[in-house]
């Protein structure tokens, strides 16, 4: 605990000494923080969407024009067998046309100069979240689509999975960047420390000939990392807060409407938690690269 303690309070001391040069390295962990906590942020909410959205999947059995009523009927009973869904509705040709121009209003006069209605009648199934995520709702719209009546089927778990392997590699590339901006904020914080190591030279050989234990060495440039991590990290969480009310404050309500989903969230105690840990494991090692030249 001595060797903490002392640490924690040369590692204060140093910092007020060079409060230019250690603020740069505090900024510099402050913008990869929050570069990752901004890709945490958005692929955490985009998760939740996706997720909420995957629970509340449908898949409408679009009717062919010379389906007949038999043929109707089969889908439908092939639907009930299944167990799979919450419920199902008939939306015919009229009811359609009448929910595009209800809908899309702007668009509404294109359909007057069409002369038929260009709109299928179709069958909208409404499906048990366990039976998306277990792939049963995907093999009933593969028998569905070979059925007589069947013009075509739009099923909602196609683009959800094409959207979650978009979220995938946004946040690959997210991540890669927010390392290669560790990795930048590490030798920062490594040029400081070692800055106040030169600074201490002569100390570091006192202590050394009178054989001062190594963590009294080098703990307090370890310690310094760690404080400058820290710091970079709460400020990073300050930003992203301000800048996340900011947004949820001008665009929240129109989001919540278009996306059909709960209010945006801001990132759960964990997360933030781990942005912390992770600022200070930053400068801890650039803290411990440069430590390695005391002693």
């Amino acid at each position: 605990m001595r060797a903490v303690d002392y640490a924690l309070r040369q590692a204060w001391a140093s910092l007020w000494r060079s409060k230019v040069s250690s603020g740069s390295a505090i900024v510099a962990i402050a913008l990869a923080m929050t570069v990752l906590g901004a890709l945490l942020l958005m692929t955490w909410n985009a998760q939740r969407v996706l997720g909420q959205w995957t629970s509340a999947a449908e898949f409408s059995v679009y009717l062919d024009e010379a389906a007949t009523a038999e043929e109707r009927a089969s889908l439908e009973a092939a639907i009930d067998r299944s167990g799979l869904i919450e419920g199902r509705s008939y939306v015919s040709k009229d009811q359609a046309l009448t929910r595009f121009r209800r809908e899309f209003a702007s668009l509404a006069s294109v359909t007057d100069g069409l002369g038929e209605n260009p709109f299928p009648a179709s069958i909208e199934v409404r499906v048990r979240g366990e039976a998306e995520r277990d792939g049963r709702a995907t093999a009933l719209v593969s028998r569905l689509a070979a059925m007589p009546g069947v013009a075509d089927i739009r099923h909602d778990q196609e683009w959800l999975a094409r959207a979650g392997s978009g979220l995938e590699t946004i946040q690959a590339a997210g991540l890669a960047l927010a390392a290669l901006m560790a990795v930048a904020a590490a030798l920062t914080v490594a040029t400081v420390v070692r800055l106040g190591l030169h600074a201490r030279r002569d100390e570091i050989e006192i202590m050394d000939l009178v054989g001062a234990p190594m963590a009294f060495i080098r703990g307090p440039f370890v310690a310094e990392g760690l404080i400058q991590g820290g710091l970079g990290a709460l400020i990073a969480l300050g930003v992203l807060w301000l800048a996340f009310a900011s947004a949820r404050g001008m665009w929240g309500a129109d989001l919540q409407t278009a996306l059909s989903v709960e209010t945006l969230v801001f990132l759960p105690a964990r997360l933030w938690a781990g942005l912390i840990v992770g600022g200070m494991a930053v400068g801890s090692l650039g803290g411990l690269a440069a430590a390695r030249h005391a002693g």
